[in-house]
C-alpha cells in the first residue's frame, strides 16, 4: 500500500501525537514499522509533543539494609611446625585477629592474604582491616617489597654480564 495524502496527514497527526512507530503501523495498517520511520524520516519531522511512552510516577523502593556477617571464631587446627625467620612482631588491632575471616565472611575492607593450605578445611584469610590495597599493613610489607636500587655499570658489572653469554 503507498502513501496518500491522507495516510501522509494522518502519520504526521499521529507522531506528533506521541505514538510510537509500532504504534502508528498498527493503526495505519499494511506498513511496518520501518516503513513508518522511514517517511518520517524523509518528512523532516522532528521532535514530539509527548513522549511515546506514559509517564509514570517515578518510585524507588528504599534498599533493604544489607546484614553484616559476624565473623566467625578462629579455627584452631595443628600445623606442622615449619623453620621461619621470626616475623616482626604484628600490628594488631583490638577485635581483630588474623585467620578469623573465610571466603563467606571476606569483606570489601578486609585483609585478603591467604593464612594456611587452601586445601584444607582450617584455611582463612587474614580478616584484619586492610590500610590500601588488599592488605593489611602488616601484608603489604611482605608482598610489596622496595624497589632494588639500580647498580652501577662499571667495567666488571660488563665483564661479568658479558661472561654469561661467552
Amino acid at each position: 500500500m503507498g502513501w496518500t495524502d491522507e495516510r501522509v496527514e494522518n502519520l504526521k497527526k499521529l507522531w506528533q501525537d506521541g505514538l510510537s512507530a509500532s504504534q502508528i503501523a498498527k493503526q495505519l495498517g499494511g506498513v511496518t514499522r520501518n516503513a513508518v520511520i522511514g517517511k518520517v524520516h524523509r518528512l523532516g519531522l522532528s521532535g514530539r509533543a509527548t513522549p511515546s511512552k506514559p509517564a509514570r510516577p517515578v518510585f524507588k523502593a528504599p534498599r533493604p539494609q544489607r546484614a553484616v556477617a559476624q565473623p566467625a571464631a578462629p579455627r584452631r587446627i595443628a600445623e606442622p611446625m615449619v623453620a621461619q625467620a621470626p616475623a616482626p612482631p604484628p600490628v594488631r588491632y583490638i577485635d581483630e585477629a588474623p585467620g578469623s575471616a573465610t571466603v563467606l565472611t571476606l569483606g570489601a575492607h578486609m585483609c585478603k592474604w591467604p593464612i594456611g593450605d587452601p586445601s584444607t578445611d582450617g584455611f582463612t584469610f587474614c580478616g584484619r582491616r586492610q590500610d590500601d590495597g588488599p592488605y593489611c599493613s602488616e601484608h603489604a610489607r611482605v608482598a610489596y617489597q622496595p624497589a632494588q636500587a639500580k647498580k652501577r655499570s662499571g667495567p666488571n658489572e660488563l665483564a661479568r654480564s658479558l661472561r654469561r653469554y661467552i
